[in-house]
């Protein structure tokens, strides 16, 4: 069977054009692989236990599907949320559940942890990005115009900062990337420290 797979660097273990599209932004040639894992937040985890788990969980089993194909490429994955007042908003679950989350986090300052992993044949490796954001106070209608774009229906947290809710965003102290769902500076550590350079390498 003729080998396709020599063109990539990576094998991306999520559908988010988001992330790959950030990849991409680096120079990484990204071979997409969606992996389906229990995102149930057990009890007894943080915030960010809960999220470098998943990243990992879903390194591990992109990982897992690409040594069963003979495909021996690192594997990122990774996990964003929003926690606010110690409570974790991931992806809503219908309109209500987003309507319920913008509304939380309407005039007020949260949380966005993203965690990225790449898993490898020889080991693991993980980085972890935080970030805080502020919001405009946003009015009912303004949270039901937003919701029938349709935006908010696959984000942590109900929305999305690179498109439309750019505009609820009064500031930022963290990585943009971060909360696009891919921050790009820890992203090239844990790529340089898995034998991947991007266009340009980093140094401390």
């Amino acid at each position: 069977m003729e080998d396709n797979t020599q063109q990539y660097q990576l094998v991306l273990a999520s559908a988010s054009p988001r992330r790959l599209l950030l990849l991409q932004q680096i120079g990484i040639e990204v071979m997409v692989h969606p992996v389906d894992i229990d995102e149930t937040h057990q009890s007894y985890e943080s915030s960010l236990d809960l999220v470098k788990r998943l990243a990992l969980e879903k390194a591990r089993a992109g990982h897992s599907d690409m040594i069963k194909q003979g495909i021996k490429l690192p594997v990122l994955g990774s996990d964003t949320i929003v926690e606010i007042n110690g409570g974790v908003l991931g992806k809503p679950a219908d309109e209500l559940e987003a309507e319920n989350m913008l509304a939380m986090l309407s005039g007020r300052i949260h949380s966005v942890h993203t965690a990225v992993a790449v898993v490898t044949s020889y080991g693991e490796c993980s980085e972890m990005s935080s970030s805080k954001v502020e919001f405009a106070q946003l009015s009912k209608a303004m949270i039901r115009s937003y919701i029938e774009t349709g935006e908010p229906m696959d984000k942590a947290g109900a929305y999305a900062i690179q498109g439309i809710a750019g505009q609820f965003v009064k500031s930022l102290d963290g990585s943009y990337s971060g909360v696009m769902g891919l921050p790009l500076y820890e992203t090239t550590r844990v790529l340089e420290a898995s034998g991947i350079n991007s266009l340009v390498e980093i140094s401390e």
